[in-house]
């Protein structure tokens, strides 16, 4: 099995990607996503842990409950994985993904999620179903009891994995811890992150709120004490300038008085001078 991803293509976005219409291929089977909350809860959990991975990458296509068409001549043949991966067709909404509108590309990883129908028999029918179609990694997960399965891609087909301790996805990076017990499944991408559930998503998001809502409000507190200071501190200059200038006044009062006083010295010094020259004692 090869184990090379494709490099990012010319990046194509959602709304590129045209899926022509063919009413003989129904895009509906009839059935429900899921049968449980948990189901439906560990679907999407996988399929947007799975995008969440590859969100920088045009090139990779991810979907749940999506028919599977793999033959034009037959539309009876199909099958809808929980969760399909596709590397090398692009991005976009699809009504049911059909190989010969996909030029032939196979996904190359299914996951399916047990739901309370399940049949022992229909499993086995789905694992051929995978193994004829040439998917390289199916995973199964049953999380009323905690079990997982897997297979991968040899010479002579799927085969199943032996130990998930030390199993690291071919195509995705992704690991396994699976307990033997309900819902506990622990999925880490490449980097060791946990994929996190919608709620844990949402709660997540939620938390982010209200930090931004929490650092918006302390900003306005800050701006506002802010301008609090620099409106004293104005008030400050703007007073500490005024006693400059009542000082200053005063300076020049004082100044003014002095040359008066002075003034009037010089005069009396002048007329007792002009008295005392008649021979008048000014005294």
């Amino acid at each position: 099995m090869s184990t090379a991803q494709p490099g990012p293509g010319p990046s194509t976005g959602d709304s590129i990607f045209v899926d022509p219409y063919e009413p003989e291929f129904p895009s509906d089977d009839g059935e429900p996503m899921a049968e449980s909350t948990l189901q439906y809860q560990w679907i999407v959990t996988i399929k947007e842990g799975i995008a969440a991975l590859f969100a920088d990458r045009d090139d990779v296509f991810v979907a749940a409950d999506l028919l599977w068409y793999a033959d034009r001549t037959n539309k009876y043949d199909v099958v809808a994985p929980d969760v399909l991966v596709v590397f090398g067709r692009p991005r976009g909404h699809r009504r049911s993904y059909r190989e010969w509108v996909e030029e032939g590309v196979v996904p190359q990883v299914v996951f399916e999620i047990d739901s309370p129908s399940n049949t022992a028999a229909e499993m086995t029918r789905k694992l051929a179903i995978y193994d004829r179609r040439g998917v390289e990694e199916y995973y199964y997960y049953d999380p009323e009891s905690g079990r997982l399965k897997g297979w991968v891609r040899e010479a002579a087909g799927l085969r199943p994995i032996a130990d998930f301790r030390d199993w690291a996805s071919p195509r995705l990076g992704i690991t396994f811890k699976a307990p033997r017990r309900k819902d506990a499944l622990i999925v880490r991408g490449p980097d060791g992150a946990r994929f996190r559930t919608f709620q844990e998503v949402k709660q997540a998001a939620d938390e982010e709120r209200r930090r931004r809502r929490r650092a918006q409000r302390q900003a306005v507190a800050e701006r506002r004490l802010r301008e609090e200071a620099d409106s004293i501190a104005r008030t400050e200059r703007e007073r500490a300038e005024a006693e400059r200038r009542l000082r200053v006044d005063a300076d020049h009062r004082a100044a003014a008085q002095s040359e008066r006083a002075e003034a009037e010295r010089e005069r009396a010094e002048r007329l007792a001078a002009m008295l005392r020259a008649m021979g008048v004692d000014p005294d």
